[in-house]
């Protein structure tokens, strides 16, 4: 599922089944895609074009119902959101790219660093919300995550 702008995730969506020996309320499974290709001419690079994606696995993702509720969704959703977050400002350092004979191995340095970047922020995001247990700072996320997104908003996903 890709993330768009006009639609929140739903328990629904959270399709595979609970680990019933981990203590997570739930888990959201997301990430990015990316493709590209490169256009040469008398074997000089003269243009690329590239996909990047947020997504959601539904079928990787899980929650347990007796104790779920709508503040833990709101944390999932989140999580898609720095997915996306990161789409974005993928698109917007590839958008400053110059076309080089390196382009290819620049591509997935990008790729490799945007990836690292993803994972830490979802981990600190983890991390200083107590996996949404701390209410202020689940807060303080929301507030921070929502003004990257309008920071980065002419990269969004379509």
């Amino acid at each position: 599922m890709s993330w768009k702008s006009s639609y929140r995730l739903s328990w629904t969506d959270f399709k595979d089944k609970p680990n019933p020996n981990i203590g997570a309320v739930a888990i959201t499974a997301s990430g990015l895609t990316f493709g590209y290709s490169i256009r040469k001419q008398d074997n000089k690079v003269v243009d690329f074009s590239s996909e990047v994606h947020a997504h959601f696995y539904p079928e990787q993702s899980w929650y347990k119902p007796e104790r779920a509720n709508s503040h833990i969704l709101g944390h999932e959703q989140l999580h898609f959101d720095i997915t996306e977050l990161h789409a974005r400002k993928f698109r917007y350092r590839m958008e400053r790219l110059k076309l080089s004979k390196t382009i290819k191995s620049e591509l997935k340095a990008l790729q490799n660093t945007i990836n690292l970047e993803l994972k830490q922020l979802q981990n600190q995001y983890d991390t200083e919300t107590d996996y949404s247990r701390n209410y202020e700072a689940q807060a303080k996320w929301e507030t921070y995550i929502a003004e990257e997104l309008e920071k980065y908003s002419q990269y969004q996903s379509n």
